[in-house]
């Protein structure tokens, strides 16, 4: 069953499904070496993983997976990376989330204000009961943000993966519909 990628504001952000436009500034990001410092996957080295970025990122709602949207701000318009809720399953009423912000977009609050209104829309819409979050061990910031939005670490996953040629573990967190705080996140 497809799903709409939703449209959703915020008092800051706007975000909105992908397009063509956005393949650059998708490129500059995934070829980052700093954004991609705690990724299971090098930078991006070729233009065209943009626009296979894209591709996938309607696909996913013709499928009826998820919903990944680009982040931008609603003062100027400018992107500052995407977030997700993927691996929907509507037996399960699950999803999967994740986001990424460009380096100058760090530190203002800008993927917590953004998965937080994706979260309303997930547990609005898609009638989620279970979103789960993955971090590498060594973000910091990343865990914040995660619990910010209220998700719970439950565990560890030991040696889960390799990030730049270096065995690393993954923190899982969990958020269940009845923890959720749709008004608790303070909007900048």
């Amino acid at each position: 069953m497809p799903l709409t990628t939703p449209v959703l504001h915020t008092a800051r952000l706007r975000l909105r499904p992908f397009t063509a436009d956005d393949v650059d500034a998708l490129f500059a990001l995934h070829g980052n070496t700093r954004v991609m410092r705690y990724w299971d996957s090098a930078p991006w080295t070729d233009r065209a993983r943009g626009e296979l970025f894209v591709e996938r990122s309607g696909r996913m709602a013709e499928e009826g997976t998820g919903a990944r949207v680009a982040i931008e701000r609603s003062a100027d318009g400018v992107f500052v990376g995407w977030c997700f809720l993927g691996e929907w399953n509507p037996d399960f009423r699950s999803a999967s989330m994740g986001y990424c912000l460009e380096e100058a977009a760090w530190g203002h609050g800008y993927a917590t204000e953004a998965a937080h209104a994706l979260l309303r829309w997930g547990f609005d819409t898609l009638d989620l009961n279970r979103v789960q979050a993955e971090a590498d061990t060594r973000n910091a910031a990343s865990a914040r943000v995660l619990e910010k939005i209220g998700f719970v670490r439950e565990g560890t996953l030991r040696e889960e993966c390799v990030v730049n040629g270096e065995v690393s573990d993954t923190w899982v967190y969990g958020l269940l519909r009845r923890e959720w705080r749709p008004a608790a996140v303070p909007v900048h």
